[in-house]
């Protein structure tokens, strides 16, 4: 059975019915490990310390995922240059050794590899689709020598710019996945949800669906809304949901990123294990059959999808040797109140608290309300001045006094 599995492409097992895990969230991941800095996230790790990289493949393996994609976020000419960034190592040995990395740890199980592409400075700075089309085919170069075994353009806020890079992506001839981070209320131009993954199927992706940006459940009731558009239409796909590890109820349209927590005090907000046991069966129940994390998914989260549906996929992954279902390992605890706990009941019904007595539950947005094509919103090779910084703070205070 394991040779058929390894023969079987994503969209071979899409179509048997089988569940497909996706990994975790690599930038944060590695930025609380010391080896990305955040405001640039770029992925130069792979390169320097492919070694940590190599490792957290490796733990989301283990955890049960079988997609390990390559770390290939950010990792284009334009990112690796905005705002003054001097790197002496290039895009194409970023590329190449995420891919590398991929590949050698989906060797190791039953997995795939999967590279994508992800928005850029280019179209932020309304560069024209010609220019911001070619930064996506540098990456594509790569991520054909290296022949991964299907490619993602994740993380768009722009459906127009997804769009482009699904066009570039297919002309690979390879499996193509497309995955936005918007919500229920669309991307950051309005268009629909639903009308969004139209035009993504209508470009040429097989699998679409949304990542980041939102908390499991609104991810999950926006691809819900993108199912019920492309079903609508008459065409068909295969859907996928890999939110982020925080709950985010307060945000807007935007995301997390305009709460005042992002990037560095989101602790308080992450999912439990048992969150994740609760959408991935929402997410399956919806027709999901991609389910996977991105931000602050680290691999218990990942185990805990894997564990949720281990009936419908017929195994268990091998992490799950040292985690008793619903906390059954505690019978073995020393302390009797403890053992208590070793129980579907208790966990499912636990409302954690935050040992925050002063924090408020919720958090109010810093609602700019810029996107595409404002002026504050385009980028540079140059280091951000002190006039831009002046008025980065003026614009904070701004939407402070008004939220």
């Amino acid at each position: 059975i394991l040779s058929t599995l390894l023969a079987q492409g994503v969209l071979e097992r899409l179509n048997a019915g089988e569940v497909v895990i996706g990994d975790g969230g690599f930038v944060f991941a590695l930025e609380k490990r010391g080896y990305v800095k955040a405001g640039p996230w770029t992925p130069e790790v792979t390169v320097t310390h492919p070694e940590a990289v190599r490792q957290l493949h490796r733990e989301f393996l283990r955890a049960g995922a079988n997609v390990m994609q390559a770390y290939t976020f950010y990792a284009s000419d334009d990112k690796l240059e905005n705002r003054s960034q001097t790197l002496k190592i290039t895009v194409t040995q970023i590329n190449e050794a995420a891919c590398d990395l991929a590949k050698q740890v989906a060797g190791e199980g039953d997995a795939l590899a999967a590279a994508g592409v992800c928005q850029t400075p280019s179209y932020l700075s309304c560069k024209s689709e010609t220019d911001v089309k070619a930064v996506f085919k540098r990456q594509l170069d790569v991520f054909v020598k290296k022949n991964v075994d299907f490619l993602i353009a994740e993380y768009f806020e722009h459906v127009e710019e997804a769009v482009w890079a699904v066009e570039v992506l297919k002309t690979s001839g390879k499996p193509v996945a497309a995955s936005m981070c918007i919500g229920p209320e669309g991307d950051l131009h309005g268009v629909p949800a639903g009308e969004c993954a139209v035009r993504l199927v209508k470009a040429g992706a097989q699998i679409v669906g949304v990542n980041c940006h939102f908390d499991p459940m609104t991810c999950v009731k926006a691809v819900k809304l993108m199912k019920e558009g492309v079903e609508k239409s008459g065409l068909k796909a295969h859907y996928m949901v890999q939110p982020l590890a925080y709950h985010v109820p307060d945000s807007t349209y935007l995301g997390y990123t305009e709460l005042p927590e992002f990037p560095f005090a989101l602790e308080p907000r992450i999912v439990t294990r048992w969150d994740v046991h609760k959408y991935t069966r929402e997410a399956y129940k919806a027709g999901i059959r991609f389910i996977g994390g991105c931000c602050g998914f680290e691999p218990y989260h990942i185990r805990a999808v894997a564990e949720e549906l281990a009936a419908e996929r017929g195994i268990m992954p091998a992490g799950s040797e040292k985690h008793g279902m619903w906390g059954a390992g505690l019978e073995m605890h020393t302390k009797p109140w403890v053992r208590a706990r070793c129980r579907r009941e208790y966990w499912e019904n636990l409302l954690p608290a935050s040992g925050r007595p002063k924090c408020a539950s919720l958090s109010t947005p810093e609602s700019w309300g810029v996107t595409k094509g404002h002026a504050d919103l385009l980028q540079h090779k140059e280091a951000t001045t002190t006039q831009e910084m002046k008025h980065a703070l003026e614009m904070q205070k701004k939407a402070k006094s008004s939220g």
